[in-house]
């Protein structure tokens, strides 16, 4: 009688179907997490350009508000402390407008220095897929999310919002 050496096809089979049934349970679970991940990732980010939008202002107070992300990032890489070599209060790829599977955006009601205002925004890049809520801020501070909202939207924002439709509560409400 000769000696088995080795698996059966049998029992191959039901060790790839175990570990495909494994899988199937937890890559949904972990692509929630990393959705739920970019999203506290957003709104401290936005935090985060809160927190460099007064700094600017105290910096450069004849600018008042940095009208535009780049004008808070490296700018032109100089980071000379200039308002046109750029701020250096955010990094580069937040600069840029888009950082952990989120677009950001912002907007200043403002023509022309001194900036008396500004709106960031930020939504997914792929609605349910790198997010599950649009962001916003203005220069009071309050982050407000969608999340809250009683009829969801559908979609992730793809431009600026504006001051008006940040606070309007219909659109957002704030975070606790």
């Amino acid at each position: 009688m000769r000696k088995q050496k080795g698996f059966s096809l049998i029992e191959l089979l039901i060790v790839v179907a175990i570990i495909l049934i494994i899988a199937a349970i937890a890559i949904p679970n972990l692509l929630r997490s990393k959705m739920s991940a970019n999203d506290s990732a957003a709104a401290s980010t936005i935090r985060t350009i809160n927190t460099s939008e007064v700094t600017y202002s105290t910096n450069y107070p004849t600018q008042g508000y940095a009208p535009l992300l780049t004008t808070l990032g490296p700018g032109n890489g100089a980071c000379d402390g200039t308002a046109a070599g750029g701020a250096c209060l955010i990094d580069g790829v937040l600069a840029a407008g888009t950082k952990s599977g989120y677009n950001y955006f912002m907007v200043s009601s403002s023509a022309a220095a001194p900036y008396g205002d500004y709106t960031v925004s930020a939504g997914p890049v792929t609605w349910q897929s790198t997010g599950t809520a649009n962001f916003c801020s203005t220069a009071d501070a309050v982050i407000r999310s969608t999340k809250g909202l009683a009829t969801q939207p559908t979609a992730s924002i793809t431009a600026a919002v504006t001051a008006a439709n940040c606070i309007l509560p219909a659109n957002f409400v704030p975070i606790q």
